[in-house]
């Protein structure tokens, strides 16, 4: 009988060489549209970009899924470790990873996780997945025989992870990049191994680890394994994890495109059947669960939901996001599906509530609501529970650069 694999393990990370970090580091694929990351490479040989977005080295047009983009990325990635840009590591190490946004800093670390913990639901989920975007990771995966884009996870609280984090992440590092967007970057190798040895036994202690973002990444690690029976390190999967109590999850606002054939006045006296609604005299930030800021044309209002229609011990129908849905989206404004119908668009928080504004003001929208931010206790809790959220409930920033630790599988 085979013993159970560790929860996390280190591993040798293929990553910029020194002083070729900022060079490298690039957002993540997911977060850029093709023209974005072709505006944003151009001019830069040597951006990750031309690894997680190859499309852009080809011609305009060129489908980003074609096998033709797949061998582009791996091209790419070969030209980078001849040319020296990119090194791996000699010996298997793990990685402290800072992230700073506006004053604000999170310390977590890089390794490689279990895909057997991922199947048995100690690495647990909490969003559906498409198979089209599964299908995606595992051909880049395939294709340059690597993982290069990180899951992001979340610990449950462990003050001594926290405090061997905080060991690991002092001295000269690795990498310190300032991206464009401010957000500073900084890596520490640690190769030190008893230091190595704690932060195993620490991590193998814990009951669950929690993905917070990356469910396809995760999920295409997982077929990967499968296809080659766990050979070659494919049966683990990178992945950067943070304390869940650093991390920072912002509002995920919507926006709907018309008010379902009713009046503003029919519409606000259609929501205070189920909300105490009230004008507000600027822009309306909710400032606590279960409140909700909308905005017609022109002005803010302040809805708090009632109170006796907040379900407590359901983890999903209790949140915020649900709430609106269930509450208003669906019996006043026919929006059933969130994730299919198209009078309904997302804002993520980072854009601010003068984005819900603007998409009003111009006549786009009819009305914006801002939500919440959704909590981690939240999300760790429709996790525990086998449950999935609703879709675009959570917005994580700041987001994890791509390049600058990758796994490549033997």
């Amino acid at each position: 009988m085979s013993l159970p694999k560790p929860l996390v393990l280190p591993f040798r990370g293929l990553r910029p060489a020194p002083g070729q970090a900022a060079a490298v580091a690039s957002p993540p694929y997911d977060v850029l549209s093709t023209e974005e990351a072709r505006v944003r490479a151009a001019g830069l040989p040597w951006s990750f970009l031309h690894i997680s977005k190859p499309e852009i080295d080809l011609p305009p047009g060129t489908d980003p899924y074609a096998p033709e983009v797949y061998a582009q990325a791996a091209n790419k990635l070969a030209q980078m470790i001849k040319a020296g840009i990119l090194r791996r590591d000699e010996e298997s190490c793990y990685y402290a990873y800072r992230l700073v946004m506006g004053g604000r800093a999170q310390t977590g670390l890089i390794a490689v996780a279990s895909v057997a913990d991922y199947e048995s639901n100690r690495i647990r989920k909490h969003e559906f997945t498409r198979p089209d975007k599964e299908d995606d990771r595992v051909r880049q995966i395939e294709a340059v025989n690597a993982q290069t884009g990180p899951v992001l996870l979340a610990y449950p609280a462990s003050p001594g992870a926290d405090q061997l984090l905080r060991q690991a992440a002092e001295g000269e590092p690795a990498a310190d990049v300032t991206a464009a967007d401010g957000i500073r970057h900084t890596v520490w190798v640690i190769r030190d191994r008893e230091l190595i040895a704690d932060i195993s036994a620490t991590f193998d202690a814990m009951p669950a680890l929690y993905i917070a973002d990356g469910h396809h990444r995760s999920a295409a690690a997982s077929r990967v394994a499968a296809g080659r029976f766990g050979a070659g390190g494919s049966d683990y999967f990178l992945a950067v994890i943070f304390p869940h109590h650093e991390m920072r999850i912002m509002d995920y606002n919507r926006v709907v495109k018309d008010l379902n054939g009713l009046t503003e006045a029919g519409f606000i006296e259609r929501i205070g059947e189920r909300f105490a609604v009230l004008p507000a005299a600027a822009q309306c930030r909710p400032g606590k669960p279960g409140e909700f800021g909308l905005y017609l044309p022109g002005r803010w209002l302040l809805l708090t939901i009632q109170p006796d229609l907040i379900p407590r011990h359901d983890p999903v129908a209790r949140l915020d996001v649900s709430l609106l849905s269930d509450n208003l989206l669906a019996p006043v404004l026919g929006i059933q599906d969130l994730r299919r119908d198209k009078r309904i668009d997302f804002v993520g928080g980072i854009r601010g509530l003068a984005e819900l504004e603007q998409r009003v003001d111009s006549g786009e929208m009819a009305a914006a609501f801002a939500l919440y931010p959704t909590r981690m206790e939240d999300l760790m809790a429709v996790a525990d529970a086998g449950c999935v959220m609703p879709p675009k409930s959570t917005w994580f920033e700041p987001k994890l650069a791509d390049g600058l630790v990758s796994h490549v599988l033997d």
